[in-house]
């Protein structure tokens, strides 16, 4: 790793706020940029699919495409995340993804080449996506001090989930008012400003890196033995990976807006913006009054309350009762995400997170671009409503195999306890 080694702290720095550390908020606007421009490809990729074949299975190979290649790159994603300079990782990835808005905004003029090239581009996308999920969540614990950490995640989590509100919405209107064409130009400047702003950041809390020891396998073998020692880090990874998985309607939307409430591409915007809504609101309430008791227990809850709201947007046909769904299980996701974030950061020494954020991240990945997948199929086989209701039910079930299954998660108490959990 060519990061700096950490250094002190001066007096009273570490009590002062988390914005006030050298490069966080830069590092803060970086991510937001970043997430808009992910977000409004997201919306339109799919609304473009979806148009040009009418098929939900069309809809399941979007997210297919991408898991596929984060799949294959996990391994080796995650030893040099853990090796060189997280900073620059990133930054060479999100280029990747500018790379990848150009090609779609290619695509977009000459749309002879149908859905066949944007599923290519996708697959580039999802290589890049290998090495930016994990080297973001490795590189914070960089940038401010332990002490800060939980913090720093709170609000890093907060102003993402802001940032997941007004990408979908200005997705939905760019395309409503320039196509393809303008939307994708938007998201290729995005990914250019967030690697100016990210290359101003400063990493002031690095771990020495140790000796290069093994081969990759071996390196990333230490890591998954690592996760697996660790029931707290493998019951939350994995409670994510199945409850969004099995649960999961954000690939279902655009046939909801079209078959089922109605409401074009404005309203598909306005529907993927709802659960950052409840995420948001849910946030600034955490960052008001946080908690750091009955953190397990709590996170099981938030899970199934998660699970609870995607069944009422299964059955409901009222687009105001859909939105008020998708802002109870964004605002209980928030809580989720913080919990886990914050778990999985104190339980994980610096020289190691980036083969356990990978870990994470594949999870994540498989329990959202995977879920689209098993959610196209299932609306393909079920029809779309039943395979959103059966998603709502297996959430629920998830949650309480869980519960029996790792006991240790749910009774923690305080973050500070995962670090010594074993």
């Amino acid at each position: 790793m060519t990061t700096p080694h950490s250094s002190p702290a001066a007096p009273g720095a570490e009590s002062a706020s988390v914005y006030r550390h050298a490069g966080f908020l830069s590092f803060l606007i970086a991510r937001v940029v970043a997430v808009v421009a992910t977000q409004v490809q997201a919306v339109v990729v799919a609304w473009q699919v979806y148009d040009l074949t009418r098929e939900p299975m069309a809809l399941a190979y979007v997210g297919l495409a991408q898991f596929l290649p984060m799949l294959c790159l996990l391994l080796p994603a995650g030893d040099l995340i853990d090796r060189f300079d997280r900073r620059r990782i990133l930054a060479l990835a999100w280029s990747v993804g500018a790379v990848c808005s150009a090609l779609l905004w290619w695509l977009a003029g000459h749309g002879a080449s149908g859905v066949a090239g944007i599923y290519a581009v996708l697959v580039l996308y999802g290589c890049a996506r290998a090495f930016s999920g994990p080297a973001m969540q490795s590189l914070l614990p960089q940038i401010v001090p332990r002490s800060q950490l939980a913090q720093a995640i709170a609000a890093n989590s907060m102003l993402m989930r802001a940032a997941s509100i007004g990408g979908p919405l200005l997705g939905g209107l760019l395309y409503a008012l320039g196509g393809g064409e303008l939307t994708y130009a938007v998201c290729c400047a995005c990914f250019v400003l967030g690697v100016v702003l990210l290359l101003r950041v400063v990493v002031a809390y690095a771990s020495a890196p140790g000796p290069t020891q093994g081969t990759m396998f071996q390196r990333f073998g230490a890591g998954i033995a690592f996760i697996r020692s660790r029931p707290i880090i493998l019951g939350t990874i994995s409670l994510d990976l199945f409850a969004v998985l099995l649960g999961g309607v954000v690939a279902l939307l655009p046939i909801y807006a079209q078959e089922v409430l109605h409401v074009g591409p404005a309203g598909l915007g306005a529907l993927r913006s709802a659960m950052a809504v409840g995420e948001v609101g849910a946030g600034l309430y955490l960052s008001m009054r946080p908690f750091n008791r009955r953190v397990g227990r709590t996170m099981f809850i938030a899970v199934a309350v998660f699970g609870a709201a995607n069944l009422v947007f299964a059955l409901s046909t009222w687009f105001w009762l859909s939105f008020a769904a998708l802002m109870v299980a964004g605002a209980a996701d928030m809580v989720s995400v913080y919990i886990r974030g914050a778990l999985v950061q104190f339980s994980t020494p610096d020289t190691m997170r980036g083969r356990v954020n990978a870990v994470n991240m594949l999870f994540i990945g498989s329990s959202n671009e995977l879920g689209e997948f098993r959610a196209g199929t299932s609306a393909s086989w079920l029809g779309v409503v039943p395979a959103a209701v059966v998603g709502g039910l297996c959430t629920l079930g998830v949650v309480g195999g869980w519960m029996l299954a790792f006991q240790s998660l749910r009774k923690v108490d305080r973050f500070e306890e995962a670090a010594n959990a074993h």
